[in-house]
């Protein structure tokens, strides 16, 4: 936009004037009918009421209800056993804290959903930074889970235990290392608040000039580390687990396949319409697909609804990993009873439950 300021104005305007003049005196003949290109318009933002606005708030505070009891749980079962951790004990230990530390940034969220964030540019990193960690890592541990499974029943590995737990503590710290460095757009998140909303939010804000090459780089990473690779490993390992389990006789068999078959399932329903929604909002970033403001306004409602939905997941995975196997029901009832909550559980006379592996990893 150009101003005219400190010039001889009336020069401009007489000139204006006789070419207006020229313009009407032709106007019947030369009409000429201008109109606005859309796909050039920038997008409003969309506005939520203030019943989505709250039902948005009590399903944060929902699954924050859900997910802590029963992480807690889990972890304290697992941290009181008088035993060293096997390697299927240990993922479940660091799958439960993952879980419990993505179900402490929900009450941020549930604030924001009603005013906006209030807290601060620091806390809005911190918060991102913990969200986006724990996001990922919970993925990670689940594939680590589905490995262990496979060499145990599987492989039958016998390898020494201390060998063993040396590996599996060695990919924990991979598993959170990897799980930081996906997150390392989360230093990007600003608290700011957009032109024409009256609301902070606390989001990535990349400079303009590079903000295409940081997304899409990360993007790229996140797709393949974050959700690809963790669900090309469960489904390879399950599968012939799977496959190795029909072979077998015993009752505990269709008990086991029941749990793989919901384990692989509530990974799917939980996580990849998040992930299908990531993935076209980087195409639409890259111009792949057209980049329009009801394309974009799809994409966005998609990949909240599909956050929404794996964070559901921290509720489910103490359900499918820990309170289905029945080792983990015998020493939650042995823990419960030196408490003096319940009686003396009963235990198995001689041997080991069927539904136990030789190293005493429960199987389903």
């Amino acid at each position: 936009m150009f101003f005219l300021t400190g010039l001889n104005t009336s020069l401009f305007v007489d000139d204006f004037s006789e070419f207006y003049d020229s313009l009407n005196a032709s106007n019947s003949t030369n009409f000429t009918t201008f109109r606005v290109d859309q796909k050039t318009q920038p997008c409003e933002a969309m506005v939520t009421s203030l019943l989505v606005n709250v039902g948005v708030c009590i399903f944060y505070v929902l699954v924050f209800l859900l997910a802590i009891p029963g992480n807690l749980i889990v972890g304290v079962v697992i941290v009181s056993s008088k035993q060293p951790l096997l390697p299927s004990d240990l993922y479940l230990l660091h799958l439960a804290v993952a879980d419990i530390l993505l179900a402490l940034t929900l009450p941020f969220w549930a604030v924001v959903a009603i005013q906006g964030w209030v807290l601060g540019n620091a806390l809005c990193k911190l918060v991102s930074l913990v969200q986006e960690v724990t996001f990922y890592s919970s993925i990670l541990f689940l594939a680590c889970i589905s490995v262990d499974r496979y060499m145990v029943i599987v492989r039958a590995m016998e390898t020494r235990r201390e060998r063993r737990q040396a590996r599996s503590w060695a990919a924990c710290v991979a598993v959170w290392t990897l799980g930081g460095a996906l997150s390392l757009p989360a230093f990007f998140s600003t608290a700011f608040r957009p032109q024409g909303s009256e609301r902070m939010v606390c989001a990535e804000h990349y400079d303009p000039d590079s903000a295409d090459q940081w997304r899409l780089a990360t993007r790229l990473l996140r797709h393949s580390l974050g959700f690809v690779l963790p669900l090309s490993i469960m489904l390879s390992c399950y599968g012939v687990t799977a496959a190795r389990l029909l072979r077998t006789r015993g009752f505990q068999k269709q008990r086991a396949m029941r749990v793989i078959v919901a384990v692989v399932a509530a990974f799917l329903l939980c996580w990849t319409p998040y992930h299908l929604a990531l993935m076209a909002e980087t195409l639409l970033r890259a111009r792949v697909l057209p980049n329009e403001c009801a394309a974009r306004a799809s994409v966005d409602l998609a990949t909240f609804a599909g956050q929404s939905l794996g964070l559901l997941h921290c509720c489910v995975n103490p359900v499918l990993y820990a309170f289905v196997g029945e080792k983990f029901r015998r020493n939650l009832l042995r823990l419960l009873h030196r408490k003096g909550v319940v009686e003396r559980p009963s235990v198995p006379r001689a041997g080991r439950p069927a539904s136990q592996s030789s190293d005493g990893t429960s199987v389903v």
